[in-house]
């Protein structure tokens, strides 16, 4: 016959047990919401910068790049993906471009940095840099500054013009900065102006592309007001001032009128036979073509 002490002792312990599984089954039933919304509310601020910073970039540094779609994907409490679908718009011809695929979770964020570097071909005497995806040509600036190029500094108008029946896009690089009024009266009316490259890091590039970025802006319709809101994103795109280029450059613009302001080269589109015009100009230092299309009958160029 059992003792009424041990009795009783064995009936405590399994009191005790079911009062901490009880306990236990409430604070997991009170934590794990709280756990999941604070996990949601730090994956969606993440999800959030990312979005900011991928159109920041594009407003700045993707020369005649658009953002046809950005959307959250595989998202969860504890981060996801952002896919970024891209394309140019080259004279009314919208030209597929690299998909990004960037991820954050609570405390990073990720850009698909890989997929934003161009590829480089390289064989014989052809160089040239490629969207990796869509295996398109990346048009070049070449900045005033730098004197050595690994291939040299490209001129392609005269090939360009030789293309029949085609839209394209060429990067212009000036023989030195001009003002955007300047600039105006040396580029016909039958082409489209859509990018102005602003500056960008002075490095050795003859050995190979450095992979430096570009920045600069549209000036659509109003290029005064086009430009305050570079020098806007300029700012809140290097809050933290590590961007030597952004930075000089900001310094050395501060408080200028547009009119005062020096531009180092255009993107510029249209139809190949206009690019006849530009040939053996001497602002030009280099032109360099990018994506292009042929033109079919039922989409008609912008120009």
């Amino acid at each position: 016959m059992e003792h009424p002490l041990k009795d009783a002792l064995r009936k405590a312990k399994r009191r005790q047990l079911l009062k901490i599984i009880i306990i236990s089954i409430i604070v997991v039933l009170i934590t794990l919401p709280v756990l999941y919304k604070t996990g949601n509310y730090f994956a969606a601020k993440s999800s959030t910068r990312l979005h900011e910073q991928l159109f920041l970039r594009n407003e700045i540094a993707e020369p005649n790049i658009q953002i046809d779609s950005q959307v959250t994907s595989n998202s969860s409490m504890f981060g996801g993906n952002i896919i970024t679908n891209r394309s140019k718009n080259v004279d009314g011809y919208l030209v597929p471009w690299s998909t990004l695929t960037s991820s954050y979770d609570w405390l990073r964020t990720n850009i698909d940095y890989n997929e934003l570097l161009p590829g480089f071909y390289g064989e014989g005497t052809e160089f040239y840099e490629y969207d990796k995806q869509t295996k398109n040509k990346v048009a070049t600036f070449y900045h005033p500054s730098i004197q050595r190029y690994y291939d040299g500094v490209q001129n392609d108008l005269e090939d360009i013009s030789k293309m029949d029946n085609h839209v394209a896009e060429v990067a212009i690089s000036f023989d030195k900065p001009y003002s955007f009024q300047e600039i105006q009266k040396q580029i016909p009316d039958n082409l489209n102006i859509v990018w102005l490259y602003m500056t960008s890091p002075v490095g050795d590039e003859s050995k190979g592309p450095a992979g430096m970025p570009v920045y600069g802006f549209n000036p659509s319709d109003s290029p005064k007001e086009a430009y305050q809101s570079f020098i806007k994103s300029l700012k809140e795109y290097n809050q933290n001032g590590n961007e030597e280029t952004i930075q000089n450059f900001l310094q050395s613009n501060k408080n200028k009128p547009f009119e005062d302001v020096k531009v180092l080269g255009v993107m510029v589109t249209g139809q190949t036979k206009n690019f006849k015009s530009l040939e053996n100009k001497s602002f030009i230092r280099g032109a360099s073509v990018g994506a292009t299309a042929q033109i079919v009958p039922y989409i008609k160029p912008t120009k």
